[in-house]
């Protein structure tokens, strides 16, 4: 477990597939994540679930996100790891409404960011986000994540962010 000044981020469980597919097929969080609803019947999402718990992908980690006090409100993620080139990507999702806007999202970025940096050598983190989520932009720009580039994919248009190791460090000195 990884724990912030507001959130416990820890490994995913066969508990939060409720959650997960609630979430998931919530037109407006899909929206915001560049992705349709899932309209998978949730037998179907729990099997896949519980392989993917079993068996999860190499080049991609996730995590469940809780209050101090228990309530599983998102998740975090970094995948696209790519040794050779010492970086990761890394994503969020605050599920439960009741949390946006308090914080929530800038202790978990920059929870995720400092435990990133001090358990592997990547010397980068990036991340996209949709040009009109100008919230989490605000979020990812209060955690020292800067603009560097735009992507256009599947008719979707995405700012790229990033921080370096270097520029986390000099953040964190202060």
């Amino acid at each position: 477990m990884i724990e912030g000044t507001k959130v416990i981020i820890r490994p995913k469980t066969l508990a939060d597939a409720e959650n997960d597919y609630k979430w998931q097929t919530d037109a407006e969080l899909s929206a915001l994540d560049a992705m349709p609803p899932f309209r998978l019947p949730f037998r179907d999402f729990l099997n896949e679930y519980i392989v993917l718990l079993k068996r999860p992908v190499s080049d991609r980690i996730t995590f469940a996100v809780d209050t101090l006090d228990g309530k599983h409100i998102g998740n975090c993620v970094y995948y696209n790891i790519n040794n050779e080139k010492g970086e990761t990507e890394i994503g969020i999702m605050i599920g439960e409404r009741d949390y946006w806007d308090q914080g929530y999202g800038t202790d978990i970025i920059t929870t995720l960011i400092d435990y990133i940096f001090q358990n592997f050598t990547f010397n980068r983190i990036n991340l996209k986000t949709l040009e009109t989520n100008s919230r989490a932009q605000k979020c990812f720009q209060k955690c020292g994540l800067i603009p560097y580039g735009h992507l256009e994919h599947d008719g979707y248009e995405f700012l790229l962010m990033e921080i370096t190791r270097f520029k986390w460090q000099e953040l964190n000195k202060r």
